[in-house]
């Protein structure tokens, strides 16, 4: 396998949690003024960790990635956070 194509499967695993993290981050932005810019970069980080770790928790568990039942837990962990960082 070439770095390149590394690099681009490391990317596919990585962009679901990506993806919902830029959601759960700017939505709620978009609805009323957020925090300081320092807050906001390191909410959005602690959403991307999170959603990584579940992938990762995921692939080792079901010894495969892309099952239904990681995305799931990706959006619960994700929303519950998300959740958490915007009520406190």
């Amino acid at each position: 396998m070439t770095p390149l194509a590394f690099l681009l499967h490391i990317a596919g695993f990585i962009a679901p949690a990506l993806f919902v993290a830029l959601f759960l981050w700017t939505v709620p932005r978009l609805r009323r003024a957020g925090r300081g810019r320092q807050g906001a970069r390191l909410e959005a980080f602690m959403l991307v960790v999170a959603g990584v770790v579940v992938l990762l928790a995921g692939l080792v568990f079901f010894e495969r990635d892309g099952k239904m039942a990681i995305y799931a837990a990706l959006v619960a962990v994700q929303g519950t956070l998300a959740w958490w960082l915007h009520r406190r």
